[in-house]
């Protein structure tokens, strides 16, 4: 990881020093921003996620692709005008990697791929939709624009190593394609074979990942071993890759909408969480949680009845599945009809137990934060002795977080239930728990501490009243 983070502040020093593209094109000062951020990120969190890490390289590209163009450009300057032919409909640039749409039509390949990424299935030329969204290298154009510009002694260096990356990048789609193919085989060995290399492929290379959003047929393609098996019999090993590539897959942003609405994706992942090896069931928890990135998605998996699987591997307690199972838990619960999903499939119950427990008391103090604003959720922590449990973390926990994440449930309890209100004066007559929180907790777990004993107070004055 140090090699990686070194590497990427060294290039990102010389392209910095090297050219002034970065005092002069703003786009380049957000990539600066953010691959700021994501270093950052990478050097201080150890548990830092790939696609951090892949975010990072992402953004490293882009600022020396801009280094790239601002090179060409003012290689151009004193260039007679580019013909009409060699310049991108959609930049309107020079281009440097011609590519044919499935209409016929060439455009720069960053550009097209910045269209049928955004969502786009049209040829933006002329209007009609796309039988397919793979790209074809336009050698013809390229030898073109390679000869025009020797003609008017432009040195085309990066170019030359676009071309380079390209013929690689041609290698993956072959090799990518070649491997599909395999899916569909026969031969259960030659499946296992093509699953195995598909999950490398797909965890070490973000151009792999990239390939399974050009074409809509890949994924089912992918996991029709699945369908030949009628989800039964699956060699489990089988399962284990095709599910990790999916999670593998899940991780690159412009695939998740693709993944998650693939008809069979989310029934195939509650089923792995039910029945198949731990280490799938953890890399299925781990899928939804990465595909509940998007909110359209968050409703899609909880209305697919993805939570029961969840909290019941949670109860379970396998220490290698919690974490993925919890995230995926507070993800899902963002939204208000998955927490009353949660409530009815038994959540409160599960998570009240666990912490009692202390077991990964963090993650699922935070989830118990996220239901308090349900009602029935508030009515069972109450009953299963929430006020208690509560305060003695408060008092024993060295982390703001739990602390601020316990007395923000407790003052949504004591709003419900004023017969809670007798514990806490109790707690706080012997040991002043809330009112230590309320000088010295973060803002919020402050605010929440001294709504509590304003209403203490208040309810002191009513009894002194009556």
């Amino acid at each position: 990881m140090k090699d990686m983070i070194a590497g990427i502040s060294h290039s990102k020093r010389l392209i910095m020093a090297k050219t002034g593209v970065v005092e002069t094109d703003p786009r380049v000062a957000e990539l600066k921003k953010e691959l700021q951020r994501l270093v950052r990120t990478i050097v201080e969190d150890d548990d830092c996620s790939v696609e951090v890490m892949d975010r990072a390289r992402e953004a490293l590209c882009s600022i020396k692709d801009l280094k790239m163009k601002r090179s060409m450009s003012l290689k151009l300057r004193g260039a007679d005008s580019v013909p009409e032919e060699f310049r991108c409909p959609l930049s309107r640039e020079m281009m440097r990697d011609p590519v044919i749409l499935a209409t016929g039509q060439t455009y720069d390949r960053p550009f097209i791929q910045k269209w049928l990424k955004a969502g786009n299935r049209t040829c933006p030329r002329t209007q009609q939709v796309l039988s397919h969204t793979m790209l074809t290298p336009n050698h013809l154009i390229l030898e073109m624009i390679s000869q025009w510009c020797k003609n008017h002694g432009i040195e085309l260096t990066d170019s030359d190593q676009f071309n380079h990356e390209d013929q690689i990048m041609e290698a993956d789609r072959s090799r990518f394609i070649s491997l599909l193919e395999k899916m569909s085989s026969s031969s259960a060995l030659e499946q296992r074979e093509a699953a195995k290399e598909l999950r490398l492929l797909t965890k070490r290379m973000p151009s792999f990942r990239a390939l399974f959003g050009e074409s809509l047929d890949a994924i089912p393609q992918l996991l029709n071993p699945f369908s030949q098996n009628n989800n039964s019999g699956i060699h489990p090993d089988l399962q284990e890759d095709l599910i990790t590539t999916l999670l593998n897959l899940s991780i690159h942003d412009n695939n998740k909408k693709l993944v998650a609405e693939t008809p069979i994706v989310i029934p195939l992942l509650i089923d792995a969480l039910e029945s198949g090896t731990i280490e799938t069931r953890s890399n299925a928890a781990a899928t939804i949680f990465t595909l509940s990135a998007l909110d359209s998605n968050k409703a899609l998996i909880g209305e697919s009845g993805a939570l029961k699987p969840l909290i019941d591997l949670l109860e379970e307690g396998h220490p290698s599945a919690m974490k993925d199972v919890a995230s995926a838990i507070f993800n899902l619960c963002i939204i208000h009809e998955n927490k009353a999903r949660a409530v009815h499939e038994g959540a409160v119950k599960v998570l009240m137990k666990k912490i009692m427990n202390r077991t990964h008391v963090d993650e699922l103090l935070a989830i118990l934060a996220m239901l308090s604003t349900h009602q029935q959720a508030i009515e069972e922590m109450g009953n299963l002795g929430v006020v208690s449990c509560l305060l003695t973390i408060i008092r024993e926990s060295s982390c703001d977080r739990n602390k601020e994440n316990c007395i923000s449930i407790l003052h949504s309890v004591c709003l419900n239930n004023r017969t809670k209100l007798r514990e806490l004066r109790e707690e706080e007559n012997t040991f002043r728990t809330i009112s230590k929180l309320a000088q010295t907790g973060t803002a919020r777990a402050k605010r929440k501490a001294n709504g509590i004993l304003e209403r203490l107070r208040r309810a002191v004055n009513i009894t002194h009243t009556a």
